[in-house]
């Protein structure tokens, strides 16, 4: 079985069905990047993989173990909360927003989940949390306050906090788009660093650079289903389907307006 297996995978809100039957197998070691536009199902679906959502129908597996759910027959029973968070540590996921606690230091905040969740010795949870600030790039930086640390900064720290934990699967949902364009470049460097160290990754992204470099299959979300999927130099530069298509176009005209206006401001400033 793939290291994530989902089948049919179902989910409303408020009558809204956001989620109309994914289905989705990564491998181990493989990095999949989710494409489409806003409202499409791609945040979604991360959360109902982490369990921050219950799936309305279909089911999920990760690493061969049905996540939040145990099956007796033909039916489905939801797993006790604790069960869940047992399930929920081997998944790490890095949000748009960086959710550093405030008053704690770049290695506190690493060290926080593995003393408390998997109850490591603080020595240990230290040298590791070292370890891994160090790995982001950010070894000087382990005294720092979230607020004495750019956006980019703090986005590494929350991915040290994530692999702290030492998860079989990295979950990334727009890491990037909160981040000044300045700073997006060194939050995707140590994602491309994951990569080519085997990490299991599913990012949603509209880094079509990252995505066209570094993932090893596209695939494009819209109206909460799979529309196409493949290598990215087929989805993205040969897209088949015209919703694809419509949607790569726009990225690229927005890509290209926001160059022109920094363009624009640099010849303001020489001039």
């Amino acid at each position: 079985m793939p290291l994530v297996h989902a089948v049919n995978v179902h989910k409303s809100f408020h009558h809204n069905e956001v989620l109309k039957g994914i289905d989705l197998d990564v491998e181990s070691g493989e990095v999949v990047c989710l494409l489409g536009p806003s409202g499409s199902g791609k945040t979604t679906f991360l959360r109902c993989i982490n369990q921050l959502e219950t799936i309305d129908g279909g089911r999920i597996w990760v690493d061969g173990d049905l996540a939040g759910f145990v099956e007796r027959g033909d039916r489905l029973h939801r797993l006790p909360d604790k069960a869940i968070s047992t399930q929920r540590r081997e998944i790490g996921m890095v949000f748009q927003r960086f959710n550093l606690f405030p008053h704690m230091t770049a290695l506190e905040n690493v060290m926080e989940a593995p003393v408390r969740v998997r109850g490591r010795g603080k020595r240990e949870a230290r040298h590791r949390g070292l370890q891994l600030l160090e790995r982001v790039g950010l070894g000087d930086h382990c005294d720092h306050y979230p607020a004495h640390l750019s956006g980019g900064q703090q986005q590494r720290v929350a991915i040290a906090r994530a692999l702290a934990m030492d998860p079989k699967l990295m979950l990334f949902d727009e890491p990037t788009s909160a981040l000044d364009p300045e700073l997006v470049g060194e939050v995707l460097t140590v994602m491309r660093e994951l990569a080519e160290q085997g990490m299991t990754m599913i990012v949603v992204t509209h880094e079509m650079g990252f995505a066209r470099g570094v993932a090893d299959r596209v695939v494009f979300m819209d109206g909460g289903v799979v529309v196409e999927q493949g290598e990215p130099k087929h989805v993205i530069d040969n897209p088949q389907h015209e919703r694809t298509r419509s949607f790569l176009s726009r990225i690229k005209a927005e890509h290209d307006e926001h160059a022109r206006a920094i363009q624009e401001g640099l010849q303001v400033e020489r001039g």
